[in-house]
């Protein structure tokens, strides 16, 4: 994640917590979120987004480094992520105000900071590596789902159509 107050990664993480855990057993997957702030704002942060699976904090951002995470917005604004529902300007003040109301008034993490998605394993082996360009260059989760060998979700209210 970029940070737990950006409203982009909220509205991420509120998709990657309707991934049901029994399509991650089928395909032996783990799904993990990890953020950079102190761990004291997982709880809060998975109880207003609804993420069940597991979540790890970062503060120093050292896999970011490593990974070679950018800070900054990318030149190419134009992408825009699918699970971000808000507009930036509604966004940014649902964000700061979390902000403000939180138990501490506390930016948690680098606001700078991009985020991004990766397929590791078995072992250290990176078979995806997705490096956020900006707040709205997140990959599609069933494209991660896809390629880690899990069931896609329907990320819409719509129901499904099926041709027979």
């Amino acid at each position: 994640l970029q940070n737990f107050l950006c409203y982009t990664c909220k509205e991420y993480v509120e998709d990657l917590a309707k991934v049901p855990e029994a399509f991650l057993q089928e395909a032996n997957v783990r799904l993990i979120v990890i953020g950079q702030s102190s761990y004291h704002h997982i709880k809060p942060f998975c109880s207003l987004t609804g993420y069940t699976h597991e979540m790890y904090v970062d503060p120093q951002r050292e896999i970011y480094k490593r990974l070679g995470m950018k800070r900054g917005e990318g030149n190419n604004v134009s992408v825009r992520s699918p699970h971000v529902k808000s507009n930036t300007l509604l966004g940014s003040i649902r964000s700061m105000w979390r902000a403000m109301t939180g138990p501490a008034f506390d930016f948690q993490g680098d606001p700078a900071q991009q985020g991004g998605a990766l397929i590791l394993g078995p072992g250290n082996e990176v078979h995806f590596l997705h490096l956020d360009k900006n707040r709205l260059d997140h990959v599609p989760i069933n494209t991660v789902l896809q390629l880690a060998g899990v069931k896609t979700v329907n990320f819409t209210n719509k129901p499904q159509i099926i041709d027979i």
